[in-house]
């Protein structure tokens, strides 16, 4: 037991940092209380990743069914979408009874030789919602959306693909979260007219408990949706054509003030862009950046808690009894240098994936489920380090590898992988002026580029192999090592604390009435803005005006806060008074027509702000 409150590799009685520090008020847990503690966190990361399935927009099992195996032409079919939702969630109504909530809406790309008779929705439950005025008009956990279809006398016999798509929004009793879009499609088996029809039994039950013959007709476009009230983006992809017609000033997201929004304002209109921190600069000075950039990484809320784990480790490796291997800086050097070499393998590795996939660094740490996990481990980390827990370390290792002088290395090895996945999670400054600076070299033809991540690596492992050589020659144990190791648990508390509250933050951004929202839409469309992105385009470009788009959701907090502070600020909206403003609605950013917009101005999350001036 090492004076950090665990085990490594069984070598506690010859290292400074193996010593056992005297302490008549500490009491070595019983290897039960080891496990039920490590019971408790696995149940509580479990929790975290179902936390996780509900902040990401819990989705539905959608499965589609036919009444019969086989179809004849020129004969109706019935068809059904059988739909369940997570524990304790519902979806709004087909007709909410607010119309400013968002429905379920099931839209069938009709085949030639089709024809839509019919859509049966299931009668809407009243759900009580916290905030709400009135219950909510939702489907049950559980339901069937039935489907009328005609076949032409003339379709081709052979199998025939029905597709569909139903959008829905999940709601609980505290909360609504985004809308989702499901893809789904019906395979008709299609026979002559005089063959004979094979029933479908396991569908026949479900099929009786469907209303035909009391449903509604679709529309002309193929969507059975309730009548529109209010306003909507116009067709997607003439809005993007239209867009060419404009420069990008600037752009913005999330929450500002007032004040930052008057910036952000001014240096759209001046000209004025935050410059790159490579920018103007020379091969030597991007590299010694990059380079400084790494060694700054360790500093990062997630791999500093777990520096003393880590010297623990390299520490009780470089003492006596190890194999042959007598007390040596150079070995310390050795594992500290092992210990660098794989976060600079690992961390690399992350930077061309990313680099190569245009991918996002570290997107994983603006999740619920990674901040609750991550504050849960530190707070088992700093119950060992108060020795209120044993984490042993030699019980693992030593039965994964043969000989304890290898096994320091690879366990050495393992922990700078951990830490250099742990960096990758928290992400900095200078890891995403790294990753935009090499992506933009690589597209240029500069496959030089892609060791840039590397070089970040390398700056990261810098100080591992000097303080695996330092560890050999530290003061004999002592109380100050006590001291130390607790004076890093209330740190590690601390740090716990924080990835607490951010996971805390995220999932309370979802708390919002969506109704909320979008009347304060509504009353900003009453004072001037414009709903319909591409009619706000043609005005801008008629009168020569600026454009200021802001994209926005029924399910975004932020959006609602900065229609209520920052853009009722009497400065700003002085500085907006000769712009033409336009409310986009991107409900659904993984889906047109929001994704295509979000997409070309890099707006990864919402609100989003986006300044526009007409080309002459």
């Amino acid at each position: 037991m090492n004076g950090f409150g665990m085990r490594v590799l069984g070598f506690a009685r010859t290292s400074p940092f193996g010593n056992r520090i005297p302490n008549p008020e500490s009491r070595i847990p019983s290897r039960r209380r080891v496990r039920e503690t490590i019971v408790f966190l696995g149940v509580a990361l479990c929790a975290a990743q179902v936390a996780h399935a509900q902040l990401r927009r819990p989705r539905a099992e959608i499965s589609p069914l036919v009444e019969s195996t086989t179809v004849r032409a020129g004969n109706s079919v019935r068809v059904a979408l059988q739909v369940t939702l997570p524990e304790g969630l519902h979806t709004q109504s087909n007709k909410p009874r607010d119309p400013t909530l968002i429905p379920t809406v099931l839209t069938v790309d009709v085949p030639a030789g089709i024809t839509w008779d019919e859509v049966v929705f299931p009668p809407a439950i009243d759900l009580e919602q916290a905030g709400q005025d009135k219950p909510l008009a939702v489907f049950e956990r559980e339901f069937l959306i039935g489907v009328r279809l005609t076949l032409a006398p003339n379709v081709a016999q052979g199998a025939l693909d029905v597709p569909a798509h139903l959008r829905y929004q999940a709601c609980d009793a505290n909360l609504c979260y985004a809308p989702v879009t499901a893809d789904v499609k019906w395979t008709l088996n299609v026979v002559a007219a005089s063959a004979p029809l094979a029933p479908n039994p396991e569908a026949t039950k479900l099929f009786d408990r469907i209303a035909f013959g009391r449903g509604e007709k679709p529309d002309a476009s193929g969507t059975a949706a309730p009548e529109e009230t209010a306003p909507r983006p116009s067709d997607a992809t003439t809005d993007l054509a239209k867009l060419d017609n404009f420069t990008v000033l600037g752009s913005t997201g999330g929450y500002l003030g007032a004040a930052d929004f008057l910036t952000f304002i001014r240096n759209a209109e001046n000209g004025v862009q935050d410059k790159g921190m490579f920018e103007g600069r020379g091969p030597i000075a991007i590299l010694l950046l990059v380079f400084l950039g790494g060694l700054a990484l360790n500093l990062t809320p997630c791999v500093l808690p777990m520096i003393p784990i880590n010297l623990a480790i390299i520490g009780a490796g470089t003492q006596s009894g190890i194999g042959n291997a007598p007390a040596s800086r150079w070995r310390g050097f050795l594992l500290g240098a092992t210990y660098g070499g794989a976060m600079a393998l690992v961390y690399g590795i992350l930077g061309l994936v990313v680099v190569l996939t245009a991918g996002t660094f570290g997107s994983i740490n603006s999740t619920a489920w990674f901040n609750a996990g991550i504050a849960i481990l530190f707070v088992v980390l700093a119950l060992a380090m108060f020795d209120v827990i044993e984490i042993d370390f030699s019980r693992y290792s030593s039965g994964m590898f043969r000989g304890r002088q290898s096994g320091t290395f690879i366990l050495a090895f393992g922990m700078g992988a951990i830490a250099a996945l742990l960096a990758g999670a928290c992400v900095g400054p200078v890891v995403i002026q790294v990753v935009l600076f090499a992506s933009n070299l690589y597209a240029t033809g500069t496959t030089s580029a892609l060791a840039l991540p590397f070089c970040l690596g390398i700056g990261m492992a810098l100080p591992w192999p000097i303080a695996g050589a330092g560890l050999a020659k530290l003061p004999k144990p002592g109380m100050w090592m006590v001291r130390v190791k607790q004076a890093f648990g209330v740190f590690i508390l601390a740090t716990a604390a924080y990835y607490g509250y951010e996971a805390y933050s995220i999932m309370s951004n979802r708390w919002v009435d969506a109704s909320a929202v979008t009347s304060s839409v509504e009353e900003q469309l009453k004072t001037g803005w414009h709903a319909n992105l591409g009619e706000g385009l043609d005005l801008a470009r008629r009168e020569q005006k600026p454009v200021l788009i802001d994209m926005w959701a029924t399910w975004c907090k932020n959006c609602l806060t900065m229609d209520k502070t920052t853009l009722k600020n009497e400065d700003v909206k002085a500085a907006l008074d000769k712009y033409v403003r336009i409310k986009f609605q991107a409900e659904d950013p993984d889906q047109p027509p929001a994704k295509p917009v979000m997409q070309r101005f890099n707006a990864v999350g919402l609100p989003a702000y986006v300044i526009l001036k007409p080309k002459t």
